[in-house]
């Protein structure tokens, strides 16, 4: 028979399953059953399990055999994960051997040796039951073998000797089996930082919490970057080492795995400790907190029952505990301790763990600085947490914090029923017809409520109009008032860019009260009044009057829109004159007497219709500046003036300084 092929069993196979049955009933169950002097560490559970020959990784003994039965829940079938076989080779196997059957079809497999392996490490055998059966005799060499099964719902099993160093991709997902906690094999790192990828994943995934050894589970990870040094901690039962870089480390995910914040500390009693020397110190229970300074709770030395307890204020789902000793200046701690949880503070459930048979016991501390973790595989759901110790050193000393998170809230659907339309207690003689809508149920109990609903939207569309609307009514109220201030009828405010206007979109009344520009040989013979400030004419095109001085305001600029300078006259002049005297406040406006032979030249302006000529006085002109062909007694605007345009332009008002 072909090593590790399928075929009907030989005379050592039937000889072995004699052998096998003759050992008396196993007491097969759901979970399997073994049974010889040859076998090693073994669990067994309905959905996997983890089987070893005596003494493995060593040396197998001599003469040994062992039997195991096991037992698949119905509808499903058995997959068995090859770890290790490693039997002193013979012919045909005949000294050592390792041989599978299926009672039901009378199918073997095997049998296996050193010489003669499987021909993959995952073997699907398509049974519910299947008979493991290993056997030795006289040999020198071995480490015998190392199994592990699960059902068929979990094709990604792997064997309890896989490393993170078989994976090459950086997230990882496979099915762990129960049993891996006690299997040779090294961890390096922490929950915190991560694990070597040397490290032996199924046995790592148990010391992170993860999964529980009595039941195993699917492990999801990542493989990142590695770190400089990896801490040892003790958590779960197991002891990892402080190990070196590596290139990559593993990276368990947890979704749970906050840290709960404690309302309460309550205890049994509290040690109030008066020292050789007087000093008095109290253990109470609010220094269980583990982020406390110092030392920690204690119970009375002579308390026979003590415990401590949490109350977390509201239900939570709590997946783990870390306990602490008392601190580094004394050393009490406890090793060992029961945990019971409550949901109203009076009816307290003790924690059983996974087996749900008899009340689990966490291992506690070895020492009173280091912090060990216990996880709760399956979770707590409660308020209050009650840790019992079970023993101690030296005195009862403890400081606690909880791991888990919120209590997800799932709304079991409500059932569906018919609504009954409700009778009317007056029934009209002409009832209302409805026409119904395809596709649209409508109850009548929710009518109300819907009005409701569509009235609200209504009114907060309505309410929405009303805001653009105003907002737009805002806008073009603040667009006509821009466009009315273009006209300056007072001082010469700084206009910003959007505030500029076109002389062309200014009609010529609004253009009057505008000084511009002077243009050249635009000049009269005649001295204007000169005063002690800048003086603004104020001119109107409908009115007779002339111009009027006054004092302007502080705060008002001379910022004249459409000329580089205020003052742009021929010659250089003092633009301002020395200040006059404090009274009166407002200057009159005055004017020296003008020498022989000199007069005024006006320049008319026709304006709109119906409105009066607007005179503009001119300064004087210097010699030489009028056109030659411009009578003295004529006026520079006239109609048909040699050298002058036929409009007459704006000029502005200049005054000569004092």
């Amino acid at each position: 028979m072909r090593a590790g092929g399928r075929a009907a069993p030989g005379a050592l196979a039937l000889a072995l399953v004699r052998r096998c049955l003759l050992l008396g009933p196993l007491g097969l169950r759901s979970t399997g059953a073994q049974d010889g002097n040859g076998c090693g560490h073994t669990l067994l559970t309905p959905h996997s399990g983890t089987l070893s020959s005596k003494n493995y990784p060593g040396t197998y003994p001599n003469h040994t055999m062992c039997c195991w039965q096991l037992q698949a829940p119905p509808g499903t079938s058995l997959l068995l994960a090859f770890g290790d076989v490693d039997l002193e080779p013979s012919e045909h196997c005949a000294l050592s051997s390792l041989l599978l059957t299926d009672p039901q079809t009378g199918t073997a497999y095997g049998p296996y040796c050193r010489n003669s392996v499987p021909s993959a490490p995952l073997l699907v055998t398509n049974s519910s039951t299947v008979t493991i059966l290993f056997n030795s005799t006289s040999h020198r060499s071995g480490r015998g073998l190392l199994l592990s099964y699960a059902t068929s719902q979990h094709p990604d099993l792997v064997s309890c000797l896989v490393r993170g160093t078989h994976y090459t991709q950086e997230h990882v997902s496979v099915y762990c089996p129960a049993g891996c906690k006690d299997i040779h094999g090294d961890i390096w790192g922490n929950p915190s930082q991560g694990y070597r990828d040397t490290s032996v994943l199924c046995k790592a995934a148990v010391h992170a919490g993860v999964i529980a050894d009595e039941l195993g589970g699917q492990v999801t990870l990542s493989r990142e970057k590695g770190i400089t040094l990896y801490e040892s901690a003790f958590a779960n039962g197991l002891r990892s080492k402080r190990g070196s870089l590596s290139e990559k480390r593993l990276i368990f995910h947890k979704a749970c795995d906050d840290v709960l914040e404690v309302v309460t500390f309550n205890a049994s009693s509290w040690w109030h400790e008066v020292g050789m020397l007087g000093q008095d110190r109290d253990w109470v229970a609010e220094r269980a907190a583990l982020s406390t300074t110092g030392h920690s709770w204690a119970a009375e030395p002579d308390a026979k029952a003590a415990w401590l307890e949490l109350d977390l204020g509201i239900r939570r789902n709590v997946t783990g505990i870390i306990t602490k000793g008392s601190s580094e200046q004394h050393n009490y701690y406890v090793t060992s301790y029961h945990v019971s949880s409550s949901r109203d503070g009076k009816n307290w459930r003790p924690y059983r763990g996974s087996s749900g048979q008899e009340e689990k016991v966490f291992e506690g501390n070895a020492d009173s600085q280091g912090e060990v973790s216990n996880a709760f595989i399956p979770p707590i759901v409660a308020r209050y947490i009650r840790v019992t110790p079970q023993s101690w050193h030296q005195h009862v000393a403890l400081k606690v914090a909880l791991v888990g998170c919120q209590v997800a809230r799932v709304r079991a659907p409500r059932p569906y029923v018919p609504s009954v339309p409700k009778e009317d207690l007056e029934p009209t003689s002409h009832p209302a017809s409805h026409t119904p809508i395809p596709g649209i149920a409508v109850d009548p109990e929710k009518a109300d409520s819907t009005l409701l609903v569509m009235l609200l939207i209504g009114g907060f569309v309505l309410f929405c109009s009303c805001l653009l609307l105003l907002a737009f009514l805002c806008h073009r109220k603040r667009k006509s008032a821009a466009e009315l201030n273009c006209g300056i009828t007072k001082g010469y405010p700084k206009l910003e860019s959007s505030q500029v206007c076109s002389l062309q979109s200014l009609s010529a009344s609004s253009l009057a009260s505008f000084p511009m520009a002077p243009m050249p040989g635009d000049l009269s013979r005649t001295h204007s009044p000169e005063y002690a400030e800048p003086d603004l004419v104020q001119v109107s095109p409908c009115s007779p009057t002339g111009a009027s001085t006054f004092k302007p305001l502080l705060e008002e600029g001379y910022t004249l829109p459409l000329v580089l300078s205020h003052y742009d006259v021929p010659g250089k002049h003092h633009e301002y004159a020395e200040p006059l005297p404090p009274e009166p406040e407002y200057a009159m406006p005055f004017s020296e007497l003008e020498p022989a032979g000199k007069h005024h030249s006006t320049c008319s302006i026709t304006g709109p219709a119906g409105c009066s000529l607007v005179q503009y006085q001119t300064p004087n002109l210097r010699p030489r500046e009028l056109p030659a062909r411009v009578e003295q007694t004529g006026s520079p605007c006239s109609e048909g003036s040699h050298g002058w345009p036929r409009d007459c332009l704006l000029a502005h008002v200049y005054h000569e300084a004092l």
